[in-house]
């Protein structure tokens, strides 16, 4: 009989870590989650769920402790673009504490397997500046350019999983995350993407209503669903391949589109108006996948329509639990009814 294996998921109070638990106890695997919160919406499937600030060392070892086979480090301070721009040295200091603390932890407590959790914001800013952009290829990322703050970072812990593996024979993964999304992600609060960030703006407005959006909205992005992304996931962990590796879809797609999909699933004709002063990122952005296909021979494919309709839903139920749906209708009814 084989021995079960023994995983540690980093941020497994977050969106994404939540999601990876479930598939990986559905897998038969033992899992230890570590945040420094609790999942927000439901309870973590984990066998061990540890509340540790991983920003300090000695909450890493004691992550790592008990013969851990694989970790998956997924927390890090991040949000929507209004947030990762906002707080530049905040993110950059507590992500690079958690990164620097979580290889070490690892590779003092013997961890077979280190999976790090990059973003496209690492790739350069120069590479994207047209909404039709060229889907990114992972060697992109240099000649160094990447988004303020939380691209650095990021591209600096690639480099520190590099060098780990280089100098001690460590074995690192590393994982370019393009825009994930789907249920029991944040939707509100100043955190979330732009897939939630819709779907809470078009669950809150009358039928006819109207909408504010960031930018003229003619900014690109391609949008991976959750199940995709956790699939990608397990399969980079099981690979061979140590260096970054995209996971993302190439549907590339404009923020209006992203609107009038997530209106249609509602059922709402709406008036959009764009704010040109709020944040905009990048004005294009898409996953270049022939590297992926090739190692993993796979790829994310679930469509965007699919994935937005199960995300609507669940962000929609929600506000409404909250009441503030309710509330709102109530008021619309009573105006209708005058």
């Amino acid at each position: 009989m084989s021995m079960q294996k023994r995983i540690l998921v980093t941020g497994a109070g977050g969106f994404i870590g939540h999601h990876l638990v479930q598939r990986l106890k559905q897998d038969g695997c033992w899992v230890r989650g570590a945040d420094i919160k609790r999942p927000e919406y439901e309870m973590s499937a984990a066998d061990e769920f540890e509340v540790l600030d991983l920003r300090q060392f000695d909450n890493c070892l004691l992550a790592t402790r008990g013969g851990i086979d694989e970790v998956y480090n997924l927390a890090a301070d991040m949000g929507g673009i209004g947030y990762i721009t906002a707080y530049h040295a905040a993110i950059s200091r507590n992500n690079i504490l958690i990164n620097a603390n979580m290889l070490e932890a690892a590779k003092q407590n013997s961890v077979k397997r280190f999976l790090f959790s990059s973003s496209a914001c690492v790739y350069a800013q120069d590479k994207q500046k047209s909404a039709d952009v060229a889907p990114l290829r992972e060697e992109d990322a240099y000649p160094a350019d990447p988004e303020p703050g939380y691209g650095w970072e990021k591209l600096f812990a690639e480099e520190l999983c590099r060098y780990y593996r280089q100098d001690y024979g460590f074995e690192t993964r590393i994982v370019r995350f393009h825009n994930v999304y789907g249920p029991l992600g944040t939707y509100d609060g100043g955190k979330e993407k732009a897939p939630a960030a819709m779907c809470r703006k078009i669950a809150l407005a009358a039928r006819d209503g109207e909408i504010e959006i960031w930018g003229d909205g003619e900014q690109t992005r391609s949008f991976m669903y959750v199940d995709d992304c956790v699939e990608g996931l397990t399969r980079i962990m099981a690979s061979d391949y140590h260096e970054a590796l995209n996971l993302g879809t190439d549907e590339l797609v404009t923020i209006n589109q992203l609107v009038t999909m997530v209106a249609g699933i509602a059922g709402k004709q709406l008036k959009v108006r764009h704010n040109l002063t709020g944040p905009q990122g990048v004005r294009g952005r898409n996953s270049e996948n022939s590297r992926t296909r090739k190692v993993l021979g796979w790829e994310p494919s679930i469509p965007l329509q699919q994935g937005l309709a199960v995300t609507y839903k669940w962000i929609a139920a929600e506000l409404r639990k909250s009441r503030i749906l309710e509330a709102q209708e109530a008021e619309i009814g009573s105006v209708a009814a005058d």
